[in-house]
């Protein structure tokens, strides 16, 4: 059951990047045309697909407490969110809080997947 809990912490770190991802493009329209607003939209559009993964994973493989879709959420959302703690979090560019929300679900997403696996691993 603890992997399922992962799943939802999974999910629920997707859903919050979408979001970020909206706030990216709407942040890249404010700016002018050019090379910095097409990073920032590339930028947004990365966030988004690696968020609809995490979500896609957590629903279809993390809830079955699959071994491929935990390497995979466990791989993609870390380097998701180690990228935003060393270049935004770090230099402090934005309030540590309500920005931990990412890191804190994806470390309950960590914790409780593994845990699950470690637990089907065990053979109980």
């Amino acid at each position: 059951m603890m992997y399922r809990i992962g799943a939802v912490f999974y999910g629920l770190w997707g859903v919050l990047h979408l979001l970020a991802a909206l706030d990216g493009f709407r942040l890249a329209m404010s700016v002018e045309a050019g090379l910095v607003q097409g990073r920032l939209m590339q930028n947004s559009w990365n966030l988004a697909f690696v968020s609809l993964v995490a979500i896609g994973v957590a629903a279809f493989m993390n809830w079955r407490n699959s071994q491929t879709g935990y390497w995979i959420n466990l791989v993609a959302v870390a380097l998701a969110d180690i990228g935003f703690i060393i270049f935004i979090l770090v230099p402090g560019l934005i309030p540590l809080w309500p920005a931990m929300l990412g890191p804190v679900l994806w470390l309950l997403a960590a914790l409780f997947s593994t845990l699950g696996l470690r637990s089907a691993l065990k053979g109980g």
